[in-house]
């Protein structure tokens, strides 16, 4: 339901993140179901793999959509609104924007005003602030407002609203979505060791050589191969209690991890680079609950 070809909701190229499709087709009942399943997976303590922006968060408190989320949404669009607003020089001369919003719905062209007989009110430097304000206005809110609604309905029905308020928008999206931070330093403070292996173990002090300078893909690969996901958990990394065992002496065996238990069982092998490329090689092509 979230992929965008589906078509309930438009990704930004630029951020990633995904918003509403104003024109989409589907019945408003889809979207409370997306709305209903966020809810659900904060009662459930369950981390989402989802990109919305922080503004969406905050619209289900109630609040509206500011250029600074329009920024974060679309980074393009939002610049050049600022820009808008801090043009010194002819603005309705240079810019020639009036109080409408013009695009393509499926191959037609279709024009909305911002405000009555808006089509016929240019942009100028006394009314650009304004002109954004509406711009923004519909882009975030107006022109979705019944996908809008139709989630922040079914996220309520799941999320009790009274417990809502006490939390802000960012300790919201870090309930669904977890932490963006990756630090490993935290994830090996709290490891435990098991089978003959030891925070000083050789292959052990390998293991978290290769870690640390991992990218952050190949990090995020490394979660979901040993703990089955690759979000972080609300704390951090700290929190995610994994275990590394040994798996028997030196062999051509790749690392291998019981996700539910967040549990890493990796060879005894005879040299870093050994690890390095098995580790690599089992978590670039792990497959479910086995690897290639």
């Amino acid at each position: 339901l979230l992929d965008p070809n589906y078509g309930m909701f438009i990704e930004d190229p630029e951020s990633k993140y995904l918003w509403f499709n104003a024109n989409s087709l589907e019945n408003p009942i889809e979207f409370e179901l997306i709305g209903r399943l966020l809810g659900m997976a904060i009662y459930n303590s369950v981390i989402l793999d989802i990109h919305f922006p922080n503004s969406l968060y905050a619209m289900l408190f109630g609040n509206s959509p500011t250029l600074k989320d329009m920024k974060e949404l679309s980074p393009s669009l939002g610049n050049g609104l600022e820009k808008l607003l801090t043009y010194e020089g002819d603005v309705e001369n240079t810019f020639c924007r009036s109080f409408d919003i013009s695009f393509d719905v499926y191959g037609e062209m279709k024009t909305v005003e911002l405000k009555p007989n808006g089509s016929s009110i240019p942009v100028t430097e006394e009314n650009r602030k304004e002109y954004v304000d509406l711009y923004v206005d519909y882009q975030m809110k107006r022109s979705v407002k019944k996908q809008f609604e139709a989630f922040a309905k079914g996220f309520h029905d799941a999320f009790d609203s009274d417990l809502l308020h006490l939390f802000r928008p960012e300790e919201l999206e870090l309930l669904i979505c977890g932490s963006p931070s990756f630090d490993f330093e935290d994830l090996e403070d709290s490891t435990e060791y098991d089978d003959g292996y030891t925070e000083t173990s050789e292959v052990v002090l390998w293991f978290w050589e290769v870690a640390h300078k991992m990218s952050l893909e190949e990090k995020k690969k490394f979660l979901m191969f040993a703990t089955g996901t690759d979000r972080v958990p609300i704390r951090g990394l700290g929190y995610l209690q994994l275990k590394i065992s040994r798996q028997g002496s030196d062999s051509e065996r790749l690392p291998t991890a019981h996700t539910c238990f967040c549990h890493l069982l990796l060879p005894e092998y005879s040299s870093k680079e050994k690890l390095e490329k098995k580790l690599l090689l089992a978590i670039k092509h792990s497959e479910g609950f086995g690897t290639l």
